[in-house]
């Protein structure tokens, strides 16, 4: 079975953030992973109701990575905190 792995990064404070997740989505399945990403959610809801998929996604994956200037975004940082909670294994974009 694959890994499953969610991909944390900055969205919102990122103009280049489609690039940087799609190159980190395919290193990851290069690598035979599967992989879930907040950058292909759609545009229009609140940023409440995006944690609240990101958080299902998370739940759902083995292993969260989170991408270069994550600090920068407050939803990653809360991510980041749930995975520390819940002690789901965290891996850091070299």
């Amino acid at each position: 079975m694959k890994t499953k792995v969610y991909i944390a990064g900055s969205i919102s404070n990122n103009p280049n953030y489609k690039e940087q997740f799609k190159n980190a989505e395919e290193t990851l399945v290069a690598n035979g992973c599967a992989v879930m990403s907040p950058a292909i959610l759609p545009d229009g809801f609140t940023q409440e109701d995006y944690m609240t998929v990101c958080i299902s996604m998370i739940n759902v994956c083995d292993i969260a990575v989170f991408l270069n200037g994550w600090e920068k975004s407050s939803g990653a940082k809360v991510e980041h905190m749930y995975c520390d909670k819940v002690e789901k294994p965290v891996y850091y974009e070299e």
